[in-house]
């Protein structure tokens, strides 16, 4: 089981979610092959020859902390990619993606990263953007708008996920398929938690209750560049 945080942290005030799936999220596409069960606390997408599926959350986030537990597809998932992505919309975007490459049976799963910005992607890395998987940063974007490069701060985006087939370059480049015999491919989510912002609204008077949680959260991250 994965556990996956982003951080987009900024002077504002932060609210807690989570909990329920029913109540944060809504299933998108993909028919019955999303489904939400255990009374809210459990989400699983699926993956078969006919289509794949997935979610995104109700709200939209500006700035915070989000978690999520991830269980990618067991076994040879080789062709599949298992999506969880932020994102808000229109031809100047910003996004920030975790991408889970399947493989073939023993061998590791490949994670792609991906930030854009005003519709630009390959974004170089002051408030901190953090990728963690099982509590272990795998990447720091941070913000160097001083140096005209643009950062996403400004457009609230919402939480995307899906699993579906990519076959065409997803494992070792395309060479490995999709076995369908192996069908239907599933991944599991459960304990979703943020705490954020929605809105670009500063509040000043809670900024320094905020900066004494940031500051505990990053204290493992420090010396990281």
């Amino acid at each position: 089981m994965l556990f996956i945080t982003l951080f987009v942290i900024m002077n504002c005030c932060m609210v807690s979610y989570g909990g329920n799936f029913y109540q944060e999220f809504d299933l998108n596409w993909g028919g019955n092959r999303a489904k939400i069960f255990n009374g809210g606390q459990l989400l699983s997408l699926s993956l078969d020859k006919a289509s794949g599926s997935g979610f995104l959350s109700k709200k939209e986030y500006l700035f915070g902390r989000i978690d999520m537990q991830l269980k990618l597809v067991v076994g040879n998932s080789a062709g599949t990619v298992t999506s969880y992505y932020l994102s808000s919309q229109g031809p100047t975007h910003d996004e920030i993606d975790f991408e889970f490459l399947g493989n073939v049976t023993g061998e590791p799963y490949i994670l792609h990263t991906n930030v854009y910005s005003q519709g630009k992607g390959d974004r170089e890395q002051q408030f901190y953007l953090c990728f963690l998987v099982d509590n272990t940063p795998i990447r720091v974007f941070k913000n160097a708008e001083s140096l005209g490069v643009p950062f996403p701060k400004n457009q609230p985006m919402r939480i995307y996920s899906s699993l579906y087939n990519a076959d065409d370059w997803a494992t070792r480049g395309g060479l490995v398929k999709t076995d369908w015999s192996k069908a239907p491919f599933t991944a599991y989510y459960r304990n979703f938690y943020a705490l954020a912002n929605l809105s670009s609204q500063m509040q000043n008077g809670k900024i320094k209750n905020l900066m004494l949680m940031v500051e505990e959260d990053l204290d493992g991250f420090k010396g990281i560049s």
